[in-house]
């Protein structure tokens, strides 16, 4: 019987174990879709700020840091200053810059 109650606690022992490791992931990634929306808000930040950047729609989607940069540009020197603008926020891995240059 003695054993048997071992045997049990050991059982509680592990699942109690499983569901703290599955709340620190859960943590974790929460954790990470919060850096992602932080990330989005200073990259829209830093485009705003920007005078040629700012009087166009831009869409930025952050995914475990990496951004993507979607919709019109005013010009190419605009365009690659929108990915130097994201490549400086802390937290960002890597920029796909899809921004396409429209005369306007």
């Amino acid at each position: 019987l003695r054993s048997l109650v071992g045997s049990e606690m050991c059982i509680r022992d592990r699942g109690a174990a499983n569901a703290e490791a599955t709340a620190k992931q859960a943590a974790n990634s929460a954790k990470g879709v919060i850096d992602d929306a932080t990330i989005t808000a200073q990259v829209s930040a830093g485009l705003a700020k920007d005078p040629d950047l700012s009087a166009v729609k831009i869409n930025v989607d952050t995914v475990n840091g990496k951004v993507t940069l979607n919709g019109p540009a005013p010009s190419t020197v605009a365009r690659d200053r929108a990915e130097t603008i994201a490549k400086g926020v802390s937290g960002v891995t890597s920029v796909n810059n899809q921004l396409v240059v429209t005369a306007g």
